[in-house]
């Protein structure tokens, strides 16, 4: 190993650096705002900061915060189910990046819940009292509980072995087949039921987004999600955080991102296809005539078919920086896919002056708490190992 990598393998504390970097003030102040919302919130009510109303009782909290955020965060079940249940030992490098993207992803899902309900302190009711067992939202709530204790646990080794807690560690990773198995029945039961929990509005959710199968193509998006937004994490950890990772990490870069691509590309051809027989099963042709027949176009061809034909000649032509930047356009499609059901398509029989518009407070506590996420993804990788193996256990890596 050369003496390079050697230093990559040691946890070395973060150079000093100077407070006033564009990040950090950027950050601080998006923070700043985001706290002083949070107060408006929690003092003044819903109606204090956004524009929800009864027929908009969800908005960009649960369309962007909750739905984008628990698909985007399917990485940690997706790519450990690669590893531990399939045996794709080559793409181990990118377990521990993903398993504390899903990790922070779920966590700041639980906090952005917190602004969306009336009375948060009431989240745990259900579990107490026995009361609403039989929702498809108490469903969802004890998937996503239990999958943040399992992402959590996973977690956990990184930040043992940063500690020194090597028997606490050990216990944990015999653990590992176990929780992958149990983290993967879990992720399939919630990411389908999220998308089940807009069944019950057939006369509200525009014909081309609503289908019967609605929980199929939640599913089936989050794994396009997860593996996107590995290959996408991993481009920013290398371009940012290079001087962290050990030789092995560095290695592995390019199979990992030219393997994802090629799951990736089947898994959007496969999407697109279920998409276009659901829309032929419930005769919707005429609808693509329309306005929103034409936005549903946009989605379909230019962030589903599109990334797919886009992965696919990148994994062929080896092409890394084409499959990076399209990793990025199938994210903002998962994002756009859902907010297309939660807000844009949602109540289309309305006139455009009672549409739902997010109040600036909204998207202010948005950011807020993706730049919560930032910040701790930053704090824990240029501590922990996370993109290295700890020097003190590189034989049991």
């Amino acid at each position: 190993m050369s003496e390079e990598a050697v230093l990559n393998t040691n946890p070395i504390t973060p150079p000093a650096q100077s407070l006033y970097t564009p990040f950090n003030v950027v950050a601080g102040i998006i923070l700043i705002v985001g706290f002083i919302v949070t107060i408006l919130r929690f003092t003044g009510g819903l109606g204090a900061v956004t524009n929800l109303n009864d027929n908009y009782p969800w908005g960009i909290w649960i369309g962007f915060d909750l739905l984008a955020g628990v698909a985007l965060a399917a990485g940690g079940f997706v790519t450990s189910a690669a590893v531990y249940i399939f045996g794709m030992k080559r793409y181990h490098s990118a377990v521990r990046p993903a398993i504390l993207t899903g990790f922070l992803g779920y966590a700041l899902v639980v906090i952005a819940l917190h602004y969306d309900v009336g009375r948060p302190w009431r989240l745990p009711y259900p579990f107490i009292a026995q009361q609403g067992t039989t929702s498809i939202l108490f469903e969802v709530a004890a998937c996503v509980a239990l999958y943040l204790t399992v992402l959590f646990i996973e977690f956990s080794p990184a930040a043992m072995e940063w500690l020194g807690l090597r028997r606490a560690r050990n216990i944990v990773i015999k653990l590992t087949m176990v929780l992958t198995i149990f983290g993967v029945i879990l992720s399939t039961l919630h990411q389908s039921s999220l998308g089940a929990m807009f069944l019950i509005a057939p006369s509200k959710l525009h014909p081309l987004w609503y289908s019967s199968h609605l929980p199929v193509y939640f599913f089936i998006s989050s794994i396009i999600a997860g593996l996107s937004m590995v290959i996408f994490e991993s481009s920013l950890s290398h371009r940012y955080f290079a001087h962290k990772m050990d030789q092995t990490h560095l290695d592995e870069k390019e199979g990992v991102a030219f393997g994802f691509a090629k799951a990736a590309a089947l898994v959007l051809f496969g999407y697109f296809a279920i998409k276009v027989v659901g829309i032929a099963m419930d005769n919707n042709w005429h609808y693509l005539t329309t306005g929103y027949g034409a936005w549903f176009l946009v989605e379909m061809l230019g962030f589903v078919a599109l990334p797919c034909f886009l992965y696919a000649v990148g994994a062929r032509e080896k092409n890394l920086n084409l499959i990076k930047w399209t990793s990025a356009l199938a994210v903002l499609g998962i994002v756009l896919n859902r907010l297309n059901i939660c807000v844009i398509a949602f109540n289309y029989h309305l006139p455009s002056d009672e549409k739902y518009v997010p109040h600036w407070m909204e998207i202010a506590i948005s950011l807020f708490v993706v730049t919560l996420g930032v910040v701790a993804f930053r704090f824990i990788v240029t501590r922990m190992p996370i993109l290295y193996a700890h020097p003190d256990y590189q034989e049991e890596h």
